[in-house]
């Protein structure tokens, strides 16, 4: 507002603005000052009171225009306002656009009567680009409410995304320990009808799974309240934690073996999340539905991906562990799906049941 104000002063400049009638000129005087800043200083309420705007410089711009006074550069605020209008206007748009129209051909009418020597197409050529200067302010409100709504829709997005991935941590989490607990308390029972002097060791196996399992819990929950510290990442399990998985399984009965080849370097913390994931759901797989039965764990680290591979000899006779049921495989599918890996789960020929997966490796930056 104050730069079309200051602009309408400016010797060099101050003439250039738009004309319409063409009536004779008369000399500037202090209603002159008053109409030039009349096209100015509403501009200074265009995007609270965009109509009030656009009546007082149009009111302005007509009174400019009917009275014959020198053109001024404050009448392109009558361009802006009406662009302004089409922007920001969002009820009774289309009542305003026939107000307009009506003071618009009161206008032309006005100033064929004073004498104008312009003729239709003149006023017909003005009228358009008032037109264009409304339709690109349409375009204008019409692109922000588009990108309002990508907005929106990538909010849903990774909000579902979030969802999702914090639900496969609650299931990996949850499932593992809890099946691990179910597995040690039948350990435990079986201890006391045959070695009561052992009984310690397996009610001791089940407090530390349930303090482990507290422990990740609360990780989770800390990701929840989205506090931005850097150390609920640092605490996310890692491919050197496979280790305490395999030693969990044994104190839970379960002869697990495992074998790591390659350098064993730091990965991305997606990637370290998800090889350990496989391997979590895989033994608990193996402790619900092959309790005592050899478990195999391979992991190859190579240079561009990550191989790891479980395997069991063969399921127990009658019912498992734990009821089946549930969504693991099919979620780790979905983790390792979106770090561009894939994720093989299946009977082995000889008995058994085999869990194969590839993720691309990338060095942590």
């Amino acid at each position: 507002m104050l730069v079309f104000l200051a602009l309408a002063f400016v010797p060099t400049v101050s003439s250039i603005g738009p004309q319409l009638g063409d009536l004779p000129k008369r000399p500037v005087d202090t209603l002159t000052l008053v109409l030039v800043a009349g096209q100015a200083a509403p501009l200074a309420i265009r995007r609270r009171w965009p109509t009030v705007c656009l009546a007082l410089t149009g009111a302005a711009f007509a009174l400019h225009q009917s009275l014959g006074y020198p053109d001024t550069f404050a009448g392109i605020g009558f361009y802006l306002a009406l662009f302004t209008v089409g922007a920001h206007q969002i009820r009774h748009r289309r009542a305003i656009a026939l107000v307009a129209t009506a003071a618009y051909a009161g206008l032309a009418i006005a100033l064929h009567l004073l004498g104008s020597p312009s003729q239709i197409q003149v006023f017909v050529a003005f009228y358009l680009s008032l037109v264009v200067m409304w339709m690109a302010g349409t375009a204008m409100r019409r692109w922000r409410a588009e990108e309002a709504e990508h907005r929106r829709l990538s909010v849903e997005v990774a909000t579902a995304d979030e969802r999702a991935r914090i639900a496969r941590d609650l299931h990996d989490v949850v499932t593992h320990h809890v099946t691990a607990m179910v597995v040690q308390a039948d350990a435990a029972q079986y201890l006391l009808e045959g070695a009561p002097d052992r009984v310690g060791e397996g009610l001791s196996a089940i407090s530390d799974t349930g303090r482990r399992a507290l422990t990740e819990l609360r990780h989770l929950l800390g990701v929840l309240e989205a506090t931005g510290d850097s150390a609920t990442t640092d605490r996310s399990p890692t491919l050197g934690r496979v280790s305490d998985l395999v030693e969990r399984a044994r104190l839970s009965g379960q002869p697990v073996e495992l074998s790591r080849r390659g350098d064993q370097r730091e990965h991305a913390v997606d990637i370290e999340l998800a090889a350990y994931r496989v391997v979590q759901e895989a033994l608990t797989n193996a402790m619900k539905y092959a309790t005592g039965h050899r478990t195999r764990v391979e992991i190859d680290d190579h240079d561009d991906r990550i191989e790891i591979e479980v395997t069991t000899d063969g399921t127990t006779q009658g019912a498992p562990a734990v009821a089946p049921g549930g969504r693991g495989l099919s979620g780790l599918r979905e983790r390792v799906r979106m770090l561009d890996g894939e994720l093989v789960a299946a009977a082995r020929p000889e008995g058994g049941f085999r869990v194969h997966a590839l993720i691309p490796s990338r060095r942590q930056a």
